[in-house]
């Protein structure tokens, strides 16, 4: 007698996971992103819960996470958060409970939630926000979309304080 058996390694793989349980997880992260050599960034966590394996690819930080950014003349940019998700299909990254952003320029963003659409470069929120310029210029408001630099800013409803250099006439 002559036995064989043919599997599809994906179902194998899915009957190993029970309902909406992860397929790996990490603890105590220290990711270091490089292009070309060059250290771009690192992500550190406690605990990452990967579920890339399923129909719509995610990985979750339940306990929070800082991401520090290196410019191409190594200025770092940091952005932390008590919990965030990474989209890998659509490029989005939902950053949750005290997220603050330092940029390599001194400006400062908090706010309780914000959206980075990475594949776009562009930052938002629909919640309670303040950002501190360089210049001292205050921002306090509700909702607010950027490009990630901060260098195209719009806010939707704020107050707060601008500071407006006057320039002498020549």
């Amino acid at each position: 007698m002559l036995f064989s058996c043919q599997g599809n390694l994906s179902e194998i793989r899915a009957l190993d996971l029970e309902g909406d349980a992860p397929q790996a997880e990490a603890l105590d992260l220290n990711l270091k992103y490089t292009d070309s050599g060059r250290l771009v960034a690192t992500l550190k966590s406690e605990r990452m819960l990967d579920f890339t394996n399923k129909n719509f690819p995610y990985r979750e930080f339940p306990d929070g996470l800082e991401v520090e950014f290196f410019d191409p003349e190594n200025k770092s940019s940091t952005v932390s958060a008590n919990y965030g998700v990474i989209y890998e299909k659509t490029g989005l990254i939902d950053l949750q409970g005290d997220v603050v952003i330092y940029t390599s320029d001194s400006t400062r963003l908090e706010a309780s939630q914000l959206y980075w659409d990475q594949n776009q470069g562009w930052v938002f929120t629909d919640k309670p926000n303040k950002i501190r310029f360089p210049n001292g210029a205050l921002n306090e408001g509700q909702g607010f979309d950027s490009n990630q630099n901060f260098g195209n800013f719009r806010s939707r409803t704020n107050v707060g304080v601008q500071i407006i250099e006057d320039k002498e006439d020549e």
